[in-house]
C-alpha cells in the first residue's frame, strides 16, 4: 500500500541571512530539514510526503523545491503564493511548471487572509486557479465552510482540499468540531475533499484518540474514503509518527483494506495529479 503523508512542514533555522518574519516567528529552537523528514519517513514506513512550506518563513517555497529536486520520488509540494504580488495571477498560470509543485496552500484562518475570504475579495484567485488547473489546500474555520461551498459551486472545475477537517490550531476535543455540520455539508460538492490531518493534536485523550473516532466516522460517511486524505502535520504531533499512521491504518475498524488504499495515499495523489504508477 502506498503511504503518502498529505502535510508536513520543513524549515530552516532563523539566521540573519534567512530570518523568520517577526509576525510569524514562533519559538522553534531547531530546524526540521528534508533529511530529518526522510529519516522519519523511512523509520515509519511512509513512502511519500507533500511538503507544505510553513507560514513563519513567509511566502517562500525554496526549501521545498530543493527537497523535491533532491528526492523527486519522495516529495511534492503544495506551495505558498503571495497574493499581493503584482504577478500573482501570472504565477498561478505557470504554477505547476515548478519542480514538484502540485498546487497552492492558503491559511484562511489567519489575518489578513481570513477577511479576504469572508469579504469575497478572492474571486480572481478562484478563477485563475480553476483556469490553470491548480488545486488548492485551504485551512479555514468550520463556520466558514458555507463560503467554500459557494466557491466550489461557482467554480466546479476547481479542486479544493479542506485542511485539518477545518480545525485550525487551538480548539480541542468535541469543541473543535462544534460546527462540523458545515464541513459535512461540503461533501455534496464533488470538487471538495478533506485532509484528516493533525488529528492527534486536536484530541484531549491519548492514543488511539477514541474520543474523536465518531467525528472521523462522520467525515468518512459524508465524503467517502476517496476524498478523505490521511496526513499528520508531523511537527505539531503529541505522539510518534508511527502512532499517527496506525491511528488510521489499524485503529479505525470501518476502514476496509480498499478504503485504506485510498485514504492512506492513492486518493491524495490522484486528486492532485501526482503519478502513482
Amino acid at each position: 500500500m502506498l503511504i503518502v503523508d498529505s502535510q508536513v512542514h520543513i524549515w530552516a533555522a532563523s539566521t540573519p541571512e534567512r530570518p523568520w518574519p517577526a509576525r510569524h516567528a514562533p519559538h522553534r529552537p531547531l530546524p526540521y530539514t528534508q533529511q530529518d523528514l526522510l529519516n522519519d519517513m523511512q523509520a515509519t514506513g511512509v513512502n511519500r510526503t507533500i511538503i507544505v512550506p510553513p507560514s513563519w518563513e513567509g511566502e517562500r517555497n525554496d526549501l521545498a523545491i530543493a527537497a523535491v529536486e533532491a528526492h523527486p520520488d519522495k516529495f511534492a509540494i503544495m506551495g505558498r503564493l503571495d497574493m499581493s504580488a503584482a504577478d500573482a495571477r501570472e504565477r498561478i498560470t505557470h504554477w505547476r511548471e515548478q519542480p514538484g509543485m502540485l498546487g497552492i496552500r492558503f491559511t484562511f484562518h489567519l489575518p489578513p487572509f481570513e477577511p479576504m475570504l469572508v469579504n469575497g475579495e478572492l474571486e480572481w484567485l478562484w478563477r485563475a486557479a480553476e483556469a490553470a488547473g491548480v488545486p488548492l489546500m485551504i485551512l479555514i474555520h468550520q463556520k466558514h465552510a458555507p463560503l467554500v461551498d459557494g466557491i466550489a459551486e461557482r467554480h466546479p472545475a476547481l479542486k479544493i482540499i479542506i485542511d485539518h477537517l477545518a480545525v485550525p490550531p487551538g480548539p480541542k476535543g468535541d469543541a473543535a468540531f462544534a460546527d462540523i455540520a458545515h464541513l459535512l455539508a461540503l461533501a455534496k460538492r464533488p470538487n471538495i475533499a478533506v485532509k484528516a490531518s493533525g488529528i492527534p493534536a486536536i484530541a484531549t485523550d491519548t492514543y488511539p484518540y477514541r474520543s474523536l473516532h465518531h467525528h472521523l466516522r462522520a467525515v468518512y460517511d459524508a465524503f467517502g474514503a476517496q476524498r478523505v486524505f490521511w496526513g499528520t502535520d508531523l511537527t505539531r504531533l503529541p505522539c510518534t509518527y508511527r502512532q499517527a499512521l496506525t491511528l488510521f491504518s489499524e485503529e479505525l475498524p470501518w476502514l476496509s483494506d480498499a478504503d485504506k488504499e485510498w485514504t492512506m495515499g492513492r486518493g491524495v495523489c490522484e486528486w492532485l495529479g501526482w503519478d502513482v504508477a
